[in-house]
């Protein structure tokens, strides 16, 4: 599989909101705000940086806003809001003991951060206090879905001034250590407008003036600041900050970065951030990535097409009507993948994800899609053509178009390998999987698994499951086993699969050499399929 174009934050197996969220978008080539001067001004020019976390404690509390990882059946507790016209209703599954912002004596924010990590669902609190019967009393609360781009309603605060998410914005240990922070850090300053722009969803304010940069607003350090001789933890801090930025979240001290307590922070590296002043700052522009003021979600740059390649093989060359095809680029589909799905007629969905991928105009059933990576099934109707070109629309915008030969059949048998080679996906008469450690015996019949078999009778309709009456391929199917003919016993539609996957069920030649990768080649019609696939013969 390629990479992802961007990868995304993750925490205890859950993403931290889709790749092509504004959290984890880059700003570093985005232009300047034009009051970029004027915001850095008045939140101060010569006010030293600070990391507003670390290990041990502080006044009996951690360093850093705290959060705790929980199982889906953790029991949930009733929360009772002072803010609840702009709260989202509990029970919270808030475990016994939680984590405090500055610990259970603190007076200060109080957040209480929970991440349910079966379901991916953030609960976040601001004023947090337990109640002697289980309950809590807070100040507001909010629930994020963290594969989801969804904002909080207009208007709407959360545990945090801005209402946004605050646990996307904290600086983690782990992250640092592995050596990339992948998304914009979350930060305050003392004094803020009466206004907020995307992604924030609330001010928190009475000031007016343009002076004051409003909630929401994104900064990056600068890219010609030096980060030679500060720490390594501390440099990928600053690499963060000059590739992702900080988000404007609550109003406090000037540029104090908001991170999660750990032991395992050295707070003489994070001291280091003092060295940094306001004026190695500057406001970004990031109107230029707003497709939706109610999403997180980026607008989506031009998506680009690298490769089209056998679904099979891997490898590139002509096209067959029905075969599975794999598109590799940028930016051609979500951050998070989304996989085959029927829609009311019993067809595959051609539209996954925003994403449509056209041959010579026609919508193509789509049986995965990622940001990288997009799988396909080629419309019968490029029959009888000699090229036919390839475009993926991503969000309505669109890829050049890359012309693809076309030919009657383009066979290749799927393998148990992303290389396309190997051992053949293929079921043992006993409907068991062959491999080495179990091989098929030399006249037991086999089933074998391929794509590119061309147009069928009946003819193939795209995006349909095969059933009765199976489609089998117009052209001759044979098969070599140990270089030896097999006998072909059936090849068409394979029961229960999208059309387009072919089922071979084969004799294995009672003259074949035993052996752990017996060579098998597939032939449609005058092409065959890719070399270096085997089975597992005794």
């Amino acid at each position: 599989c390629a990479e992802p174009s961007r990868a995304q934050p993750v925490l205890a197996g859950c993403p931290v909101f889709p790749a092509d969220n504004i959290w984890n978008t880059p700003v570093d080539t985005l232009p300047l705000d034009a009051n970029s001067a004027v915001y850095v001004s008045t939140i101060g020019a010569s006010r030293p940086g600070h990391a507003d976390f670390g290990a041990g404690l502080y006044q009996g509390g951690p360093i850093g806003i705290p959060f705790v990882v929980v199982a889906g059946a953790q029991p949930k507790v009733p929360v009772t809001f002072q803010y609840a016209d702009e709260s989202d209703p509990g029970p919270y599954p808030i475990p016994p003991n939680p984590p405090i912002e500055g610990g259970s004596n603190s007076t200060g924010d109080r957040h209480v951060l929970v991440l349910d990590r079966d379901n991916c669902r953030l609960y976040e609190l601001f004023s947090a206090y337990p109640q002697p019967n289980g309950s809590w009393q807070v100040g507001s609360g909010a629930i994020f879905d963290l594969r989801s781009d969804g904002l909080r309603p207009a208007g709407w605060t959360s545990a945090d001034a801005a209402g946004l998410a605050i646990l996307p914005g904290l600086v983690r240990y782990d992250e640092v250590a592995a050596g990339e922070i992948r998304h914009a850090i979350r930060f305050t300053v003392p004094q803020t407008r009466r206004e907020y722009v995307w992604p924030a969803r609330h001010l928190a304010s009475d000031l007016t003036g343009s002076q004051y940069p409003p909630m929401g607003q994104r900064f990056r350090l600068k890219a010609s600041f030096n980060t030679a001789g500060f720490s390594p933890e501390v440099q990928v801090i600053l690499q963060a900050l000059k590739k992702y930025g900080m988000i404007l979240a609550d109003n406090g001290s000037s540029w104090f970065l908001s991170g999660a307590p750990d032991d395992r922070w050295n707070n003489d590296h994070l001291h280091e951030i003092a060295q940094l002043t306001g004026a190695d700052f500057e406001a970004v522009n990031v109107s230029s990535l707003l497709a939706d003021p109610n999403s997180g979600q980026v607008k989506a740059s031009r998506p680009t097409v690298a490769a089209v390649v056998n679904a099979a093989s891997f490898l590139p060359g002509p096209v067959a009507p029905g075969a599975i095809v794999t598109l590799f680029g940028t930016g051609i589909g979500p951050g998070v993948p989304s996989g085959l799905r029927l829609n009311t007629a019993g067809l595959v969905d051609n539209s996954l994800a925003q994403t449509r991928v056209l041959f010579d105009g026609f919508a193509a059933p789509l049986v995965y899609v990622s940001a990288a990576q997009v799988s396909a099934v080629v419309p019968y109707a490029v029959a009888g053509k000699s090229t036919t070109r390839c475009q993926v629309e991503y969000q309505t915008v669109a890829s050049d178009g890359k012309d693809l030969p076309v030919a009657l059949s383009a066979p290749a048998l799927f393998t148990l390998s992303a290389a396309g080679a190997g051992q053949a996906a293929a079921l043992n008469q006993d409907n068991s999987i062959n491999s080495a450690a179990n091989p098929a015996a030399r006249g037991s019949v086999v089933s074998l698994y391929a794509t590119g078999e061309g147009q069928t009778a009946p003819a193939g309709v795209d995006g349909k499951p095969a059933a009765d009456p199976l489609p089998q391929p117009r052209q001759g199917v044979s098969v070599l086993i140990g270089g030896l003919p097999a006998q072909v016993l059936y090849a068409g539609g394979a029961p229960g699969l999208v059309a387009g996957v072919m089922q071979v069920n084969a004799k294995i030649p009672d003259g074949a050499t035993p052996g752990p990768a017996v060579p098998v080649v597939l032939t449609v019609g005058g092409a065959s399929s890719q070399s270096g696939v085997t089975l597992a013969v005794r």
